[in-house]
């Protein structure tokens, strides 16, 4: 049996008002003394039907404000989580010279951050290019010009999330365990909630254990509706949430997959069996097909799109905790990946906390100018 849950509460209707006894005897004909017990037998109320256990029980959550953070206070929060990753990157720029020393230097420091080989040879050679048009001949000013290549070259994956082209508007989230993918999910449906958007969440994660109670904290937080199935198969949650979406007219729905590592080869062939259920659901859904990875991870997060998009042809990322990570350069070996592959997977979203506050649409020039200082 699958459940809906709604944070809003319908009042229920009043109970009709029932003649009082004496009423009811003068209307009456007169019965005997066997027909009168029989009659208040009949007349007496049922007992109240005991329900079941409820598939989830979620603790009252206090509702969460709705004022938007002003964006100054996030790009503060942004430069303090990654500058374990810029400041191994900004002290080569300490020097008074530009020379082979300095540009050595800066390799090991982007390969530290797990830009990637490919993403460090075209980041030193487009800032030497950049160095000699500029003729500069101070550090810092070698710093700005690294800030505008680092820029330019993830301008590509600065693309927003497109909701409401399609109704709904079905989108796919998958990841491994412990990249943080139901609480990103959680903070996605806030800014959803935020922009009057109606969201269905699907606990199609029926693998890990609480998952299904975790999600539901989320929706009950957001005041958003979820369906779930305890131990279900997680194609036919899938299923039965877009359906439900459609139903009730809901712009986006979401569907919470179980994390797996791109390893397992069994468990990938699920995820492909649930963008396949989900298209039947709808047609040409799901419309958007989501990895969240963790910034912590470096060059295997990279790994991760690789095979996350051959077996499931991704349509963006969201990356989770980049604050305190030394290896935040993986967003250029993403995109240098990108562009040797002649697409884009786009970064709508990236995390640098656990507040919901923490996860906000990605910006090249911001990502870049904070990474550098």
């Amino acid at each position: 049996m699958f459940s809906f849950f709604k944070k809003k509460v319908t009042p229920a209707p009043a109970a009709p008002v029932e003649p009082t006894p004496a009423e009811a005897s003068e209307q009456a004909p007169a019965l005997s003394d066997d027909e009168l017990e029989r009659a208040a037998l009949a007349a007496a109320p049922e007992p109240e039907a005991v329900p079941g256990p409820a598939p989830v029980e979620v603790a009252p959550v206090a509702e969460v404000p709705a004022v938007a953070e002003p964006r100054s206070r996030w790009l503060d929060r942004l430069k303090l989580g990654l500058r374990k990753t810029g400041s191994s990157i900004t002290q080569v720029f300490t020097g008074t010279k530009i020379d082979d020393a300095l540009y050595e230097d800066l390799e090991s420091a982007l390969l530290v951050a797990d830009a990637g080989v490919g993403a460090t040879q075209y980041l030193l050679q487009d800032l030497k290019r950049r160095v000699k048009e500029a003729k500069a001949t101070e550090p810092a000013v070698v710093k700005a010009l690294l800030a505008d290549a680092v820029a330019e070259l993830l301008a590509p994956l600065q693309k927003p999330l497109v909701i409401g082209q399609q109704t709904p508007t079905v989108v796919m989230v998958a990841g491994v365990n412990g990249a943080g993918k139901t609480t990103t999910i959680g903070k996605l449906t806030r800014h959803l909630a935020e922009s009057d958007r109606r969201v269905l969440l699907a606990a199609a994660d029926t693998f890990r254990a609480a998952a299904r109670e975790q999600l539901a904290v989320w929706a009950d937080r957001n005041r958003v509706e979820i369906v779930s199935q305890q131990g279900g198969d997680p194609a036919a949650v899938s299923f039965d949430a877009v359906t439900a979406g459609r139903a009730r007219g809901c712009d986006v729905v979401i569907a919470d997959t179980a994390g797996r590592l791109p390893t397992q080869l069994h468990l990938m062939d699920e995820l492909k069996k649930i963008k396949r259920t989900i298209g039947k659901a709808q047609e040409g859904a799901p419309h958007e097909v989501l990895l969240v990875i963790d910034g912590n991870t470096g060059q295997n997060a990279l790994a991760q799109v690789k095979a996350f998009d051959a077996a499931l042809g991704l349509t963006g990322l969201i990356v989770t905790k980049l604050d305190g990570t030394a290896k935040g350069g993986v967003l250029a070996a993403i995109a240098r990946w990108c562009a040797e592959q002649g697409r884009v997977v786009p970064v709508y979203f990236i995390g640098v906390g656990e507040r919901l506050e923490d996860l906000q649409t990605f910006d090249a020039r911001e990502f870049a100018n904070a990474l550098l200082g």
